[in-house]
């Protein structure tokens, strides 16, 4: 990748003397909002400075709020992770990691987690197991439950809430559409469907009643998952309310559909049977599948909007649009289950 597309202070962090502690063989991996530098035993996240209009980073002032809400949001689940606000300041013609100059950016600071337990790679090692499971839904029960679910947070589960996000993601990709990751077909059928269900109000209602409306996590999948002891549930949405305050069905069902996307549907059959036995929620079993096609268009969202980010060379581009190729594949057989 070229520095020319990266910002000076990410080129300036990308030396190894930028930081107050050891850190060789510094490592940048880039999401369609973040830039973040793997440094040492820490982990260093800077929002970019993009308007995605669900999502708003453009001014420093809201990358602060956001770093903040980031730091406070994400304690809930990993107290011991998330360390602290930084800063670069300028530094004469350089810069400085939380100098005394005038703030250039803010971001996060994080303890780095074991690698090679992070649950991509101990799925793509065929080693992920029910034990696995077990231990994160010991974690999402009592966090549910303890999780803020007041009447502000209820009306995010209205049938017409949630179409606003569901609805949403089809404005924003239709212009993807016979691009070569998604046909005029498959859209079509995932949005005939998605329509059809968001129709039964009483089905949201019914959820709503239930108490299962809550202040969730809202990016519940594999690589926000770090299998160590105590497992890591990292990552939550901290830039917009209306994609965490959200039905628990909606979360749980993010994680089953990545065990599907990666093709583990017996372990994904048994992530939902045991929370739905330990949650006592065998009530979500009506919401899932709705779910599973919403988040799966998400990822795939996700994967187009970071595969055509300038920043982000060829090789990666090419690889994010045929991942989106297969999100948009199975959504579409959600969409016809």
């Amino acid at each position: 990748m070229s520095d020319v597309t990266l910002p000076s202070y990410i080129q300036y962090l990308q030396q190894e003397n930028s930081y107050p502690h050891v850190a060789t063989e510094i490592q940048l991996v880039q999401t369609h909002i973040s830039f973040v530098l793997l440094a040492g035993d820490s982990v260093y996240k800077w929002k970019k400075p993009v308007d995605f209009g669900f999502l708003n980073f453009s001014t420093l002032e809201k990358r602060k709020y956001y770093c903040e809400q980031e730091l406070q949001l994400n304690r809930r689940l990993c107290p011991d992770l998330y360390k602290e606000l930084v800063t670069i300041n300028k530094d004469g013609e350089s810069f400085c990691l939380n100098g005394t100059g005038d703030v250039v950016e803010y971001g996060i600071r994080m303890a780095r987690m074991p690698e090679q337990q992070m649950m991509g790679r101990v799925m793509a090692r065929g080693e992920l197991t029910k034990a696995h499971l077990d231990e994160i839904i010991d974690q999402l029960v009592p966090f549910y439950k303890a999780a803020a679910g007041d009447n502000e947070i209820k009306t995010f589960g209205k049938a017409d809430s949630v179409a606003v996000n569901v609805l949403e993601n089809f404005e924003q990709t239709e212009s993807f559409v016979d691009q070569g990751a998604v046909t005029r077909s498959q859209f079509d059928t995932i949005v005939n469907y998605s329509k059809e269900f968001l129709s039964h109000k009483d089905r949201f209602q019914a959820r709503i009643d239930a108490g299962k409306i809550r202040d969730c996590h809202g990016d519940m999948h594999s690589a926000n998952i770090c299998l160590s002891n105590p497992v890591y549930i990292f990552d939550c949405i901290e830039f917009n309310e209306r994609f965490r305050y959200t039905d628990v069905a909606a979360d749980v069902a993010f994680l089953a559909m990545d065990l599907d996307f990666h093709g583990d549907t017996e372990l994904s059959d048994y992530f939902v049977e045991q929370f739905v036995a330990k949650s006592g929620d065998a009530e979500l079993m009506g919401m899932l599948n709705f779910y599973k096609c919403y988040r799966t268009y998400v990822r795939a969202k996700i994967a187009l909007f970071t595969a055509s980010d300038p920043a982000v060379d060829e090789k990666a581009s090419a690889a994010l649009i045929e991942q989106a190729k297969k999100h948009f594949l199975l959504a579409e057989q959600y969409a016809t289950a």
